[in-house]
């Protein structure tokens, strides 16, 4: 029988998209800031568009997104209400009922990226109230690793990049909170 071990913190990630991301980002991150707490990393614009139309009839053409890191690390078992948050936010930041911005909310721990989903599917643990989790991302040989159902998104080189980086910052908050 394993022992009973502490629960790692882990790296608040939030990746907010929509068409016009520069201006709807300056609109977001306050609120994603008081909510969670001041953000430490934003990314590059990253391409979206290029992945999937399945967003524009409802948000528009050439969407591009942001990681948005935050300082303060969270216990994993909030992912459920930090989901449940976003999804919040967005409904507050719809125009003529039409969501301007995605807000798809995930950590970072030193070996996975994962994701919130209110879709379940076979390779998602429910957690709480409609919200199931994915291990998008493995950390392998020195890099973040997509797996077979990996979103097309973060398979790309780019946004591993960009993970890699608040990977690198988690680890140092990791060390200071020993």
């Amino acid at each position: 029988m394993g022992s009973y071990r502490k629960t790692e913190m882990v790296n608040l990630v939030v990746f907010v998209f929509g068409s016009y991301i520069d201006y709807r980002f300056q609109e977001i991150q306050p609120v994603l800031e008081r909510n969670f707490g001041p953000a430490d990393y934003i990314s590059r614009s990253l391409d979206f568009d290029k992945y999937t139309s399945y967003y524009n009839d409802e948000m528009g053409y050439n969407l591009k997104g942001k990681l948005i890191s935050f300082k303060r690390l969270v216990h994993p078992q909030q992912l459920s209400l930090i989901k449940k948050i976003t999804n919040g936010i967005e409904e507050d930041f719809r125009l003529e009922g039409k969501r301007k911005v995605n807000l798809d909310p995930g950590y970072v721990h030193h070996a996975q990226f994962v994701l919130a989903s209110t879709k379940h599917w076979a390779n998602r643990i429910y957690l709480w109230d409609g919200i199931s989790a994915e291990i998008t991302l493995m950390f392998v040989n020195g890099s973040f690793t997509p797996l077979p159902y990996t979103y097309p998104n973060y398979r790309d080189r780019e946004y591993i990049e960009e993970l890699m980086r608040i990977r690198e910052l988690y680890l140092l908050k990791r060390k200071e909170r020993l």
